[in-house]
């Protein structure tokens, strides 16, 4: 397709009439603000909509305002983002409001608000377009499916970082430069509402009539994106008690994703090996392009080893447990586990 100003202009109007007449009813499109629109914005990194809905309530009632956010714990930031993952964005969204707070205006440019913690360029684009309705395309995997769709585009990119990179120009040409939030909203609201990965909904797209994939061939194999191989991890752990209290492992301030939360003990970190026995439980879960397995390894079965305790292994008394920061999934098992009878 050639991207004259005729499809432009009539990509843009059809694009704003069917979000206006459609768009859900988001909590934070709802009294709209600078504050909401940025903690959306962080938790819809690499979280879907669907998911974070009830996070960001909880959250909106616990911490308001960014005064609110930047005069909280670190403990109470990491409990209310528990279960969302990528813990990082809670971090760099309790600094942020920090920094915020201290300013006499907010950002007023994209790059202003990359100089932020947390913010990179898509984030930047969506905040000042949003809430302060500068000319900043947004480009997220949504969009980029759009466009490639719209555009018939076949080629096949190295990742998704380089898909992003080469549709930015096509999207800063598509922008709506009169309501430049509204345009951005819409590319993604299509993209996750119509415009799918799979079974793309073509039949009540607005922008049917536009799309070459659409008319030339099968929307659904675009964008074309190598993928990165899945890799699969094993990790045994360790269910131990003692006097109604559960051996947990807390991570350390300084480590990546999971600094300052609980999980249950590896048995690396006990300086112990895997039992020949069956496990007390194995449970899998997925990290981006990684799937964990993880084993869970009774006391009993663990007996004939010597445990070594480490400063970071803690005994959590059962009534604890629900005020400790645990990690997502080791939340769900370890409630699992306490409302079964006894395990040894």
């Amino acid at each position: 397709m050639t991207l004259d100003n005729g499809v432009i202009t009539s990509l843009q109007e059809q694009l704003l009439e069917w979000y206006t007449r459609e768009q859900r009813p988001l909590p934070w499109r709802v009294n709209p603000s600078l504050y909401k629109t940025v903690v959306s914005e962080f938790m819809a990194q690499q979280t879907k909509i669907k998911t974070m809905l009830p996070y960001f309530e909880r959250w909106m009632q616990r911490f308001p305002s960014f005064e609110s956010l930047a005069k909280a714990t670190s403990e109470d930031v990491l409990k209310h983002w528990e279960g969302l993952g990528y813990y990082s964005r809670a971090r760099n969204l309790h600094a942020l409001a920090k920094k915020i707070i201290c300013m006499d205006l907010a950002p007023q440019t994209a790059e202003k608000w990359q100089l932020l913690p947390g913010v990179g360029p898509y984030t930047a684009a969506a905040i000042s377009s949003i809430t302060q309705g500068l000319p900043e395309a947004v480009v997220d995997g949504n969009v980029v499916r759009l466009i490639a769709r719209i555009t018939n585009d076949c080629r096949t990119f190295k990742n998704n970082a380089n898909a992003v990179k080469t549709m930015t120009p096509i999207a800063i040409k598509l922008l709506n430069h009169t309501s430049p939030g509204e345009h951005n909203q819409a590319m993604m609201e299509l993209g996750a509402t119509h415009c799918t990965k799979t079974n793309p909904n073509c039949s009540q797209c607005p922008v049917k009539t536009l799309c070459l994939a659409s008319a030339q061939g099968d929307p659904q194999v675009l964008p074309r994106i190598n993928r990165t191989a899945t890799r699969s991890v094993t990790v045994d752990r360790a269910w131990l008690e003692n006097k109604n209290r559960l051996l947990l492992y807390r991570h350390p301030a300084n480590a990546h994703q999971l600094a300052g939360q609980y999980e249950l003990p590896s048995l690396e970190s006990l300086g112990a090996k895997a039992p020949n026995d069956k496990p007390l439980a194995i449970k899998t879960r997925a990290i981006t392009n990684k799937r964990i397995k993880e084993r869970i390894h009774s006391e009993a079965s663990l007996r004939d080893q010597k445990l070594s305790y480490k400063s970071k292994h803690q005994w959590i008394c059962f009534e604890r447990i629900n005020s400790i920061t645990l990690s997502g999934p080791h939340r769900r098992w370890v409630k699992e586990f306490l409302e079964k009878p006894k395990h040894n």
